[in-house]
């Protein structure tokens, strides 16, 4: 994983749009319309965003030096099945970042930075595909 593309495209995508995360979970939403009934609460969308800051901290650091993004993903993983997210809809989260930021940057979303992101996806997948099978 090339932790330079994915920091320089975080940037791109904050110089573009600001706070992308109302483009985020419109995506998600619009990919499973079921998730925006567990926000119901969340009417100045300060959870979304609060909860996109951190998906950014977590991909930062497993791009990174690694300290603590295995850890989080996985207590994040066990906390929204607690909440009814299927495992499946919580990768999906992941997915919609990136459907969402290669919309933004279009043509400046280069084939590196997809791979940048596809191996981020990747990691993901595995350390919640490592739990659900050691449950």
């Amino acid at each position: 994983m090339n932790a330079q593309l994915i920091e320089r495209s975080l940037e791109a995508v904050a110089e573009q749009v600001g706070d992308p995360a109302a483009l985020v979970y419109r995506r998600l939403f619009e990919m499973a319309p079921e998730l925006q009934a567990l926000f119901v609460r969340d009417k100045d969308g300060s959870v979304r965003g609060e909860m996109l800051q951190r998906a950014f901290e977590t991909i930062l650091d497993l791009v990174g030096e690694g300290h603590f993004a295995r850890g989080m993903i996985a207590t994040e993983w066990v906390n929204h099945q607690n909440i009814g997210v299927p495992a499946e809809q919580f990768e999906l989260f992941f997915v919609a970042m990136v459907e969402t930021f290669r919309e933004v940057l279009g043509e400046r979303w280069t084939p590196e930075i997809d791979d940048a992101w596809r191996s981020v996806n990747a990691s993901v997948s595995g350390i919640i595909g490592r739990l659900a099978h050691a449950g």
